[in-house]
């Protein structure tokens, strides 16, 4: 399994990108593909995630508001569109995808979450892509 994530850049707070993940090299379709941050001295943080099994999203209430998750019809190529973008969202932005035990309406939670751990059944994480905000 292949993650490759895109669309990282600067911009100034208010402004808006487009992340892209394009996941490859499995045929499987029960899994979840999550975009997680990590910005500098903080804990890595799940925020959004879209079911491959039936395109069910979710995102954390901090930025549900403003960021929003889709996909292509295949649902292995992942979009998190982020508007007014403020400069605690700088970070690493990293994909990922994972397989988990529930394939039902908990799949996403447990996957942005990665809890409980004995749900996960394997999990694949791409590169990172910097996002930072700053005028």
């Amino acid at each position: 399994v292949q993650l490759q994530a895109s669309g990282g850049g600067v911009v100034q707070p208010g402004g808006s990108l487009r992340l892209s993940c394009a996941a490859s090299g499995f045929t499987f379709d029960d899994y979840t593909i999550s975009w997680f941050r990590k910005a500098s001295g903080k804990e890595r943080e799940g925020i959004s995630c879209i079911s491959g099994v039936d395109g069910k999203t979710y995102s954390i209430f901090s930025v549900k508001d403003r960021f929003t998750i889709s996909s292509d019809s295949d649902r292995k190529t992942v979009y998190l569109q982020m508007s007014n973008l403020e400069p605690e969202d700088s970070a690493i932005y990293t994909c990922a995808l994972h397989r988990v035990k529930d394939k039902g309406t908990n799949m996403c939670i447990i996957a942005v979450t990665t809890w409980p751990p004995s749900q996960i059944v394997a999990d694949y994480w791409g590169q990172g892509t910097q996002v930072t905000v700053s005028s």
